[in-house]
């Protein structure tokens, strides 16, 4: 079964689309299943529902039930590695 992770901006369509793109071409790449949504962040607490992951491109102002990764670091590639280790250490078998 595939891991949810689930990547919010503003509006859903443009950074965090990038983001959820290139997050599955990693994901793949390291042999991990995962649906990877991109959504706006009005609609984070639905998408988060039956999560596995939240890759924020944006500081979350609040805790969540699921873990929180820095999608900056997917955008900009800077610390990129390490947030993919976090991540896939997480939903890995999922």
């Amino acid at each position: 079964m595939a891991a949810k992770i689930v990547v919010a901006c503003g509006s859903g369509v443009a950074t965090s689309a990038t983001v959820a793109y290139k997050l599955k071409k990693l994901l793949e790449a390291e042999g991990v299943a995962a649906d990877v949504t991109a959504v706006p962040v009005a609609d984070l607490d639905e998408a988060l529902k039956d999560a596995d992951a939240y890759v924020a491109v944006v500081r979350p102002e609040r805790e969540f039930d699921v873990p929180v990764f820095n999608g900056v670091a997917f955008l900009t590639g800077m610390n990129q590695d390490e947030e993919l280790k976090r991540l896939t250490d997480v939903v890995r078998d999922k």
